[in-house]
């Protein structure tokens, strides 16, 4: 982030001004460049720049800091969430081999409880920065040459659950905001507000380098709360700001109608299924503009309409390339397809990665010949040149931004000694798109043979919910990709040879989804519950934000949730 930090630096000495307001107040530009430079010792103990810096990112000045540290000093940074599990935090140390760690001293203490294992930097000596967080640095050379030019990593969760670090370039980010600058209308000094996670690669892109870039203040909401957004942007005018579909629908409810956010020139939404007619009521209710946009963290914000373009466009599309960027739809064959037919979608342009983190270096990722970045996706094109997200290749189901990978909860799942088949499907939320729904058949059903009423549904009690969430805070499986609804069932859908039929398995799903009334608490998690998201929860749930396939996170997804879940 030199260049970035360089300019802010310069912006500074010409004229102090706000640059971060959050939950503790106003952060001034020459404020944070002071704490940057005692973060940056602290980080560099044996006076040796650079490095490769693991940081706990929260939606605070604090991450602002770390970020003009690191361009202080020539580092490398990657973010990690508060709620990251021991496993994913102990992953992301072996993929990534930090020179140096910057955490709350509690997150500290949950990744690395006594006795667990090796500590996240051996040898390092705790320093306290950032107003009590602690930092682990070790000591020795430092090569950032490792990540062939990257200057982030974000981490994303793979098929398996192991996250993935996403190696981004500062000229990536720097184009990715250039064009979102230039499509939302936006100027120099313009304050513009992060709702999302920072630890999200599209939030910090959007958020910290974005704000950095213009020079004005990033407002920012600790956590997630509708009502206290929507005073905030107000209060701030806050001229732009990105979140997923929830967020945006719960904010224009909150709205009531008042248009609070007239000021507001756009909004940019994606992240799960986004249905037209919800976001046409909350644009109007806001009084601002929605925009409906697709990309992913390997290949930052890639289309967008403009808010000047009509309701159809905006809302009932997933917008334009940008400049330089191509996005095309292919057969299986890989020949490229003419507009108005679906096929896989790959794209490829200046905002395209540079790889994936493993043993701590870049590990480039696999392109088409010519250099196209398969998405996952399945993608249609207009002959004006925009395009629209039909659909996935693989099955996730998108919650409220947030990808779950169906395979990686069902092996949780199905590592339950009483659960002798099991099958995740999405079922439909008017909210938050999609949630999670598990359909078992329990050993001793299994065993007996015995038959329900002919519904699906099994005869006996079988296996709750709470026994199986149990189960899976035992393993350790993230607490937001619990599911939300367990049914037990006689048996699962099956093909004429004998293979699950995961389409039978999400209408069956539907159907007992849809016959829950008020008795619905053995199948359903309450609010009371930790995992269920409800209008006030921490930022966790929307990081994670994920946007696509399970490997990737993305911001844009179809109109129609039949579109995602007609997928086989």
């Amino acid at each position: 982030m030199r260049q970035t930090v360089r300019e802010f630096y310069e912006r500074a000495e010409r004229a102090d001004f706000t640059a971060v307001v959050d939950d503790h107040g106003r952060h001034t530009a020459r404020d944070l460049l002071d704490r940057a430079a005692e973060l940056a010792e602290a980080m560099t103990p044996d006076g040796t720049p650079g490095g490769t810096v693991l940081l706990q990112a929260d939606n605070s000045w604090r991450t602002v800091t770390a970020t003009l540290a690191a361009g202080m000093t020539g580092g490398v940074l990657a973010l990690v969430n508060r709620h990251t599990t021991r496993a994913e935090f102990a992953a992301a140390l072996e993929d990534i081999r930090p020179d140096a760690v910057i955490a709350e001293p509690s997150a500290l203490d949950e990744w690395h409880a006594p006795g667990s294992g090796t500590p996240p930097l051996p040898g390092a000596r705790p320093a306290e920065a950032l107003d009590g967080w602690t930092v682990l640095a070790g000591r020795g050379p430092r090569d950032v040459s490792r990540w062939s030019g990257g200057t982030l990593i974000g981490l994303t969760s793979g098929s398996t659950g192991r996250p993935k670090g996403v190696v981004q370039s500062e000229s990536a980010l720097r184009y990715a905001c250039t064009c979102t600058i230039d499509v939302n209308g936006l100027r120099d000094g313009d304050a513009v507000a992060a709702v999302v996670p920072l630890s999200s690669t599209a939030a910090y892109c959007f958020g910290v380098c974005l704000a950095l870039m213009l020079g004005g203040p990033l407002v920012l909401s600790g956590r997630w709360d509708r009502e206290q957004a929507l005073a905030r942007m107000a209060a701030h005018d806050v001229r732009w700001t990105m979140c997923v579909p929830t967020m945006a629908l719960q904010m224009g409810s909150a709205a009531a109608g008042s248009r609070v956010l007239e000021g507001v020139r756009s909004i940019t939404v994606g992240g799960g299924p986004m249905d037209r007619g919800a976001l046409a009521r909350a644009e109007r209710s806001l009084g601002t503009r929605i925009l409906r946009v697709f990309g992913m963290s390997e290949c930052l914000g890639h289309t967008s309409p403009r808010p000047g373009d009509p309701e159809e466009i905006r809302l009932g599309r997933d917008g334009r390339p940008f400049p330089g960027t191509e996005l095309r739809a292919v057969d299986a064959d890989g020949t490229a397809l003419g507009p108005g037919r679906t096929g896989r979608a790959q794209v490829r342009g200046p905002s395209l990665f540079l790889g994936y983190a493993h043993d701590g270096k870049v590990e480039s990722p696999v392109l088409t010949p010519d250099g196209f970045f398969p998405t996952g996706d399945l993608l249609m094109t207009g002959d004006d040149g925009t395009v629209t997200v039909m659909g996935r290749e693989k099955d996730v189901i998108i919650r409220g931004g947030r990808n779950l990978d169906v395979t990686e909860i069902e092996r949780a799942v199905a590592s339950h000694p009483g659960v002798a088949r099991v099958c995740v499907a999405p079922v439909p939320d008017p909210l938050l798109g999609e949630r999670a729904a598990v359909l078992v058949v329990a050993e001793a059903e299994a065993e007996a043979g015995t038959h329900g009423d002919g519904d699906g549904t099994g005869g006996g009690a079988g296996i709750g919910l709470d026994e199986i969430t149990e189960h899976l805070a035992r393993t350790g499986l993230s607490k937001a990709k619990w599911p939300e609804f367990a049914f037990s069932v006689d048996e699962l859908p099956q093909t004429t040879v004998g293979k699950l039929d995961r389409s039978a398995a999400r209408r069956l799903a539907h159907e007992l989804h849809a016959r829950l009334d008020a008795h619905q608490g053995p199948h359903r998690l309450t609010d009371r519950e930790p995992h269920r998201l409800t209008d006030r929860e921490p930022h966790r749930q929307a990081d994670h934000e994920r946007h696509g396939r399970p490997d990737q996170e993305r911001h844009g997804q179809p109109d129609h949730e039949q579109h995602r879940q007609g997928d086989a």
